[in-house]
């Protein structure tokens, strides 16, 4: 007779989902995966690449992730870039129809107007500044696409964008697996983290969003 553990089986399935346990059995390949996926395929937008990113800095530290920082943040900060070079290639090829496409309870040709008109006016910003944001930091590159903006200047942005967000999470990890005293206040030190660098971006984009729309009006 078999006999079968599940929560044994449960406490398994459920640990594929969480990024310690990713990074430990995939290494860097899965971070630079999960940070090009967030970054570039709009169908994986829910990827918590941040925490990914805190938690390869963390391992770097501790010595579970054998590979030296400043490669890690340079493989990282290359998986964003590659991830936004996508999107953006995404939203230029399906952004003709998009915009042939009739109103309905998901889209408004209204807020599509409304969104040209923020990227060409802060398109930097959103390309910058939206990359600590889960959700931006998949649509901003497509929307940028879609949009048209030259290129070059979409390449440029992102970088910046880039070389700001991975460092900022991945030396945050990196702090706090030097010092285990920190171990203990980890969830509090990433929550502070998170909201400290997030929540003026928030602020700021929807009071941006909130002027493109009145002048769409």
């Amino acid at each position: 007779m078999i006999f079968i553990n599940y929560a044994g089986l449960q406490g398994t399935l459920l640990s594929v989902f969480d990024p310690e346990t990713i990074i430990l059995y995939g290494g860097m390949l899965i971070m630079f995966l999960a940070v090009y996926a967030q970054t570039g395929l709009f169908f994986c937008f829910f990827l918590p690449s941040g925490a990914f990113l805190f938690t390869g800095g963390m391992f770097v530290a501790t010595g579970q992730l054998q590979h030296n920082i400043f490669i890690v943040c340079a493989c990282m900060i290359i998986a964003s870039v590659a991830g936004c070079i996508t999107g953006y290639w995404f939203g230029l090829k399906t952004g003709p129809l998009l915009r042939k496409k009739k109103d309905s309870k998901f889209f408004s040709q209204k807020h599509l107007a409304a969104a040209e008109h923020f990227y060409r006016k802060y398109g930097q910003f959103a390309l910058t500044a939206g990359l600590f944001l889960p959700i931006t930091r998949t649509f901003a590159p497509i929307v940028a696409g879609m949009v048209k903006m030259p290129f070059s200047r979409f390449l440029f942005f992102v970088f910046i964008g880039s070389v700001a967000w991975v460092p900022v999470f991945l030396f945050a990890g990196y702090l706090i697996g030097s010092i285990p005293a920190l171990k203990e206040y980890m969830g509090y030190i990433t929550a502070g983290i998170i909201l400290a660098v997030t929540t003026p971006v928030v602020i700021r984009i929807i009071r941006e969003f909130k002027k493109a729309g009145k002048i769409q009006e």
